[in-house]
């Protein structure tokens, strides 16, 4: 009745502008538009008939857990703790005026850091860099620290992901890392440590985060996010990578979960090949059958990048995690689809983001000519997410792109559940499914929120997300939407 009335009304207002046209043809443009916006019904409020409303109510008729679940879940090697705080509070009261914007790939001084930020927060865009001096660092970090409003949480992909896995009680969780006093007390007591992983000071990640439209003299950010630096040394060389391959020989786990491999830009070339080979080797020590998870954080190393596509590291994990800066990166540094674009115009284009995943899955995953391991992509962006799966190897793949996006919601709105009024749906409403060849062209319905294609043996679901208007806290929501993804991933054994 609703629907009929709003339809009514709407008919009503066309046919009084439509007179008054008539009656009226000189009337100025500008005096019909502002007729017609002041006589348009005002929307109507978010609810359970809103899109956002109906799609999350098919999302959490979509989510059931798998069959056959995960019972211990290992987590290493990057840990530490995050300082969160407003990134601009914190260049102002390092006296700092915001000028030129430029990258960095290493921050060697406030300067550095300064232009790095004003670059990024005027994309909108994410970011994570190392800060090469150790004693401006610890300056910058004390300062954070003390700043009203600053707030200490886990941090480093590793324990983030270990954090959310946690908080499923009928789970143990290993986590490996560089565990300080205070990272130790903020994690959850289902979360193991083992004794070897635990050290006597804590490794501090500046996370500078910035909302949507907030402005520092003439920048403004197009969207909220964040940029993330430190002076990570232990992480930085992966040195719990020994313990967390011993620990796993007593830990028995039934899924493997590998972050940190970012941390090594600051490293010499060396160094990155042997860990990589070391990271590979010890993979391989696993049992068959245990699958791996990596998952990928922002990047600026090409070679960093090529080496782990190539030095066997992609054919050695089963599943991979990325966002939209990843991918993009990861496509240019080994010369895939798309890789001539230098970076994403606004939302990322489905079609070649299923280019990309299809490439990496093709070229680097499993087939019958190929002895890899990799069967598994989770692609995350801010308004949709792709889960890419080899066929035969995963099960529940709706229920598990479903629940990684719901997460983003209620995460980033520090919500229980989806709170339909402080989210919008801004995904795309139809998209070409390829661009490499003639795709189909998919609509998005809110009551059928996953769209599911197929090409050459691998499969791709596709859901929205439901952004949050207001968010509370944008890190670490990659690392949230992975291990819920994971959560609700069901492996099939080896065949």
């Amino acid at each position: 009745m609703a629907l009929w009335r709003g339809s009514a009304y709407a008919g009503f207002l066309a046919l009084a502008v439509g007179c008054v046209l008539l009656l009226e043809p000189q009337l100025p443009g500008s005096a019909l538009r502002s007729l017609w916006s002041s006589l348009q019904l005002a929307p109507a409020p978010a609810g359970p008939s809103s899109p956002e409303g109906r799609l999350a109510a098919a999302w959490d008729a979509l989510i059931v857990r798998p069959a056959r679940r995960w019972r211990r879940v290992a987590v290493g090697v990057n840990a530490c703790v995050d300082v969160v705080l407003s990134g601009v509070k914190l260049l102002q009261a390092l006296g700092r005026s915001p000028g030129n914007g430029k990258d960095h790939t290493i921050l060697h001084s406030r300067n550095d850091l300064e232009e790095a930020f004003v670059h990024f927060m005027g994309k909108g865009a994410a970011a994570e860099r190392f800060f090469s001096d150790k004693e401006a660092f610890r300056d910058v970090a004390q300062i954070a620290s003390e700043l009203p409003g600053a707030q200490h949480y886990v941090g480093g992909n590793a324990a983030l992901i270990g954090q959310k896995f946690a908080a499923n009680s009928d789970l143990k969780v290993l986590l490996c890392g560089p565990v300080g006093p205070k990272l130790h007390e903020l994690l959850d007591d289902n979360v193991f440590v083992p004794p070897q992983s635990l050290q006597e000071v804590d490794e501090f990640h500046l996370i500078l985060e910035y909302q949507a439209g907030e402005e520092w003299g003439q920048l403004k950010a197009p969207h909220a996010n964040r940029f993330i630096f430190s002076h990570d040394l232990s992480n930085g060389a992966m040195n719990m990578l020994e313990v967390f391959v011993s620990s796993l020989e007593e830990f028995h786990p039934d899924l493997v979960v590998l972050s940190g491999l970012h941390m090594m830009e600051g490293q010499s070339k060396e160094l990155q090949r042997k860990r990589l080979l070391e990271v590979v080797t010890s993979i391989s020590d696993l049992p068959t059958g245990i699958p791996v998870h990596l998952e990928l954080a922002s990047m600026t190393n090409k070679e960093l990048m090529r080496s782990i596509v190539h030095q066997q590291v992609f054919p050695a994990v089963t599943s991979l995690g990325l966002n939209e800066q990843e991918l993009l990166f990861l496509s240019q540094a080994a010369s895939g689809p798309h890789s001539s674009l230098s970076s994403w115009n606004g939302v990322p284009d489905v079609g070649m983001v299923s280019d990309i995943l299809f490439w990496i899955l093709k070229e680097h995953g499993r087939s019958k000519s190929r002895a890899s391991d990799l069967t598994r992509i989770h692609f995350h962006t801010l308004v949709y997410h792709i889960l890419a799966t080899v066929d035969g190897h995963w099960a529940n793949q709706l229920a598990a792109v479903a629940a990684g996006a719901r997460v983003a919601g209620t995460q980033a709105c520090a919500t229980e559940t989806i709170d339909a009024s402080r989210v919008s749906l801004r995904a795309p409403r139809e998209f070409t499914t390829s661009h490499s060849e003639a795709g189909s062209r998919i609509v998005i319905n809110p009551n059928e929120p996953v769209a599911e294609w197929h090409r050459e043996g691998i499969s791709f679901h596709f859901t929205p997300v439901l952004v949050c208007k207001d968010p509370i806290r944008t890190v670490g929501l990659g690392d949230a939407i992975s291990a819920e993804g994971l959560f609700y991933s069901e492996a099939r054994p080896h065949s």
